[in-house]
């Protein structure tokens, strides 16, 4: 009876041993040969098994208002106690948030988190204080929260792109804080101290 011994190589061997009755005999096969039994291998459902690539929507939370807002009541309630002082730099804050609200958005595509800007989502340049683009893959987050998530506020996240050692980000939550959440969660992982309530 006759067995049929491969030799061990990476794809498929250069050479077929042939063994009859405890003799062997070795025949090189061409190229042309290998991709023949290469094919037929696949056809029969052997050799490596690869998972079938699911992509994920691109998720783009929508603009919340509310932080914008609140920040404005505030400085408005300064404005009414006579406490001008107080009241600028929290109207300023209240006006720059509302304007970034209109314009920067947060893009979750199918491997990173983006900061884009405009209706067309055009990109938002280097970022100003470490460099690079602003795109960080979830693969290298370290860890993320929102505080708080009954009325966001900020939300942070740690990665290791930028910086090997890390890079922490905080952003105010000027977009749909329930959204931000769930994509988080589904794209980064869960988060290590926060739940939404």
């Amino acid at each position: 009876m006759a067995t049929l011994a491969l030799s061990s190589s990476l794809i498929l061997p250069s050479v077929i041993q042939v063994k009859v009755q405890n003799r062997f005999f070795t025949k090189k096969v061409s190229r042309n040969q290998r991709s023949r039994v290469v094919s037929l291998f696949s056809q029969l459902g052997f050799g490596r098994k690869t998972k079938p690539v699911v992509k994920r929507e691109t998720v783009i939370p929508e603009p919340d208002y509310r932080l914008p807002i609140a920040f404005l009541g505030i400085a408005g309630g300064f404005a009414y106690t006579d406490n001008l002082l107080a009241a600028a730099p929290v109207g300023l804050l209240g006006l720059l948030l509302l304007f970034q609200t209109t314009r920067v958005r947060f893009v979750f595509d199918d491997e990173a988190l983006e900061v884009k800007v405009g209706d067309q989502l055009d990109e938002s340049g280097e970022n100003v204080f470490v460099g690079g683009k602003n795109r960080w893959k979830y693969s290298t987050f370290v860890n993320w929260e929102l505080w708080w998530p009954q009325f966001p506020i900020l939300v942070y996240f740690k990665e290791t792109q930028t910086k090997p050692e890390g890079q922490i980000h905080f952003f105010p939550v000027i977009f749909n804080g329930k959204q931000l959440y769930d994509v988080m969660v589904e794209r980064a992982g869960p988060s290590k101290t926060s739940s939404p309530k």
